[in-house]
């Protein structure tokens, strides 16, 4: 079911989604008896229920090396540029999110996360992984937001290689049957 974030709908703050998911955060997967939130924990759910599609790489270092991308992305990017992150300092202090406060956090971010990619089609070489998976969305939001990005070519190489993919083109945002 379709849960809309837009100001003046913001389906993510009413009842019943707030019932199923006290944090009120998008995204939030039901598989089944299953209905959790949290991308993280949804990937690490997925990959340990869905074992045909592996999206972390068996071998030691690189499986914390991924682990520790995606950290990077849900601890340190994602949280200070989240809707409501943004939607407060607009409000509070009123100012322009989508300026400095965006570019900064997302330029000083891709700059770790550029240093810790490897080469390859994807973030971590040649196959899919769960660091790419948390990627596509920041990357689709910089973009969104018009920031330089051509201090990030890896970055913006595995990103595109992603969006080749049909996984990746269905889920993206103009995809989903509540675009507009």
């Amino acid at each position: 079911m379709p849960v809309s974030l837009a100001p003046g709908i913001a389906d993510h703050r009413r009842e019943p989604y707030r019932e199923k998911n006290p944090q009120m955060f998008v995204p939030f997967l039901e598989d089944g008896a299953v209905a959790i939130g949290q991308s993280v924990a949804m990937l690490e759910y997925l990959e340990e229920t869905y074992p045909a599609s592996p999206l972390l790489p068996q071998e030691q270092p690189l499986r914390s090396q991924v682990r520790a991308f995606c950290q990077a992305i849900a601890c340190d990017i994602h949280p200070i540029l989240n809707l409501r992150v943004l939607h407060y300092v607009k409000t509070e202090f009123d100012a322009d999110p989508t300026a400095g406060w965006y570019q900064h956090w997302i330029q000083e971010g891709f700059t770790a996360l550029e240093a810790l990619s490897h080469a390859g089609p994807f973030t971590f070489g040649d196959q899919v992984t769960l660091a790419d998976c948390l990627l596509v969305p920041q990357m689709y939001n910089a973009r969104r937001f018009k920031i330089a990005l051509d201090r990030f070519p890896k970055l913006v190489t595995a990103v595109d290689n992603c969006n080749e993919l049909d996984a990746f083109k269905d889920a993206a945002p103009e995809s989903q049957a509540d675009a507009d």
